[in-house]
This record gives C-alpha cells, sequence and structure tokens, in this order.
C-alpha cells in the first residue's frame, strides 16, 4: 500500500510505501544497486530512461541523470546517491528536477525468510498543495503502486532471476552475491 501524509514538523510530503517479497536480501538489493533497473519498475507512460552511461559504479556521492516524460513534457533529472550502505540502505535525494526537495530512502530488511522493501520519499512540489492534489499526489501514488506490482512480478515466486543482457555491457558481470543468491532461488546447489 501507497501512503502519502503531510509532515508538519519538516513542512513536506512524506510517501511510504513497503511490500513483502519471498527472497533473500543480497538479491533484492542488487537489482536496486543496477540503476538501469529503475526503467523496468516505472510505468511505461512516463518513458522514462537512465541517460547516465553504463556502467554506474553505485556509492556514496555517484550521480545519476535520467529523463522522462511527464503529461508530454520532457523532464530531465538528475539524483545523487547520498547514502550508500550495501545490502541494507541508500538514499537518492534529486539535484536537478521537478520537484522542490526528493529525498528517497531504501530500506532493504529481513523479514519471514523474505526482504521487506520500504520506500520513504520526502518531498515538497511546485505549486505546492493544490498541485499536490490536483496531480501530484494521485501521480505518485499510482507511479509507485506500479513500482510494487512490478516488484511482485519479479521477486513474487522465488525463481530463477537474471538482470537483462541489455543493461549491462559486456565487460559488466553481475555481482558474486548476486550470482550466488539466484542459484540458491533456483534450487540449485550453491558452489561457496
Amino acid at each position: 500500500m501507497v501512503e502519502i501524509h503531510w509532515n508538519t514538523a519538516d513542512s513536506c510530503y512524506v510517501l511510504h510505501s513497503s511490500i513483502l517479497l519471498p527472497v533473500p536480501r543480497e538479491v533484492v538489493f542488487d537489482f536496486f544497486s543496477d540503476a538501469f533497473q529503475l526503467e523496468r519498475i516505472t510505468p511505461p507512460w512516463l518513458k522514462f530512461r537512465v541517460i547516465t552511461p553504463a556502467p554506474i559504479l553505485i556509492q556514496a556521492g555517484t550521480l545519476i541523470d535520467y529523463r522522462l516524460r511527464l503529461r508530454g513534457v520532457p523532464i530531465r533529472w538528475r539524483t545523487e546517491i547520498s547514502t550508500w550502505d550495501p545490502p541494507f540502505s541508500f538514499t537518492d535525494r534529486q539535484l536537478k528536477g521537478p520537484y522542490y526537495l526528493w529525498e528517497h530512502l531504501h530500506t532493504f530488511g529481513t523479514q519471514d525468510g523474505g526482504t521487506l522493501v520500504t520506500d520513504e520519499v520526502r518531498y515538497r512540489v511546485p505549486g505546492g498543495r493544490l498541485a499536490h492534489w490536483l496531480f501530484v499526489g494521485s501521480n505518485l501514488t499510482k507511479i509507485f503502486t506500479y513500482r510494487r506490482e512490478q516488484m511482485l512480478e519479479l521477486f513474487g515466486q522465488p525463481r530463477h532471476y537474471e538482470l537483462p543482457d541489455r543493461q549491462r555491457p559486456d565487460s559488466v558481470q553481475p555481482s558474486t552475491a548476486f550470482s550466488g543468491s539466484t542459484k540458491r532461488l533456483a534450487g540449485q546447489a550453491d558452489d561457496r
């Protein structure tokens, strides 16, 4: 479920969404460690694309550029990975884009043998409460609902999972943690 509320103390909106996935935390975190996977979990109507060239080494201070279309209007967006604590959490914050404030904390906890993925986004919008009421709040709810649905489709049932080849240049290989986790998901022996 996606929830949005106004935080009076910080004068910003806070979006909260969480989903329990039946796969190990390392698998889910590795998926999010590949910036190009964001294209897979963002609604197609946004025409969202990562424009920073691959490979992108994610760590604190990494800058990532995107482009998207919102209601037909082209938007460029730049974020910075402001915190990076694998495989537990990371934060991206908008440096340039459509919001006055955008700080997105991603956390990955273990629960009931799976991974609890939680998104908490603090944001402020141009046009204030009226713009939020008219379209921003409903758009964000649709975007994060779509994201949840895609994560359930990708990770809802334990299975073998590979990152698509088109997202990774030939010189970049999935990390050892990801590869080992996918073997366990496929029911194969883990040779580590």
